[in-house]
């Protein structure tokens, strides 16, 4: 499986991998990014064993890991996934994403999701995207919903967190059918 490069005039997302990771490693150390996930990066042996989990799914073909360059300020601001990648159903998650915190309300993320949307429905043809929020994370949640994803459920304490906690899982979800007039409604000035 070749990873795409996705890109516009404000982002690139290239293969996330074991040669260019560590130019997230800065970032990586900001208190409380992945506040809402079950993942650890904290350290540069939990970061290397994220990014390795990473490239093990892409080789699975499960995964598709993206490292985020802002071309605006012309560094790298993060990473996100195309995941469990479901290709006999045609069904992918979008997530893993987190970005510095200087990146954060910049519009970075909006650019991201509409070039990963787009390549999912557009290129790959798939029939749905998925989101999973932990329920407690109104910032992530209202940004999905901003993305013209739907609500279609809770997942009920599925997911246990770092600190014992016992997380419910928000599932969103956008269908290929609705994307001409996501991406018209949501992304007409891109």
């Amino acid at each position: 499986m070749n990873a795409p490069t996705l890109e516009n005039h404000r982002i690139k997302l290239s293969l996330l991998d074991l040669s260019n990771y560590k130019q997230l490693a800065d970032i990586s150390q900001q208190p409380n990014l992945l506040q809402y996930s079950p993942s650890k990066i904290n350290t540069p042996d939990d970061f290397k064993v994220y990014v390795l989990d990473a490239v093990d799914a892409y080789y699975h073909k499960t995964a598709i890991p993206f490292i985020v360059f802002d071309k605006q300020t012309t560094r790298y601001a993060g990473c996100t996934r195309f995941g469990l990648i479901n290709w006999k159903n045609k069904v992918l998650h979008i997530g893993w994403t987190w970005i510095g915190t200087q990146f954060q309300g910049t519009g970075l993320n909006k650019h991201m999701k509409f070039l990963m949307i787009q390549y999912a429905f557009e290129i790959l043809k798939f029939d749905k995207i998925e989101f999973r929020v932990d329920e407690r994370n109104i910032r992530s949640r209202k940004a999905v919903e901003k993305l013209g994803a739907k609500l279609e459920g809770i997942l009920r304490k599925d997911t246990l967190m770092l600190d014992g906690f016992k997380r419910s899982t928000c599932c969103y979800g956008i269908l290929n059918e609705e994307w001409d007039v996501i991406k018209q409604k949501v992304f007409g000035g891109f």
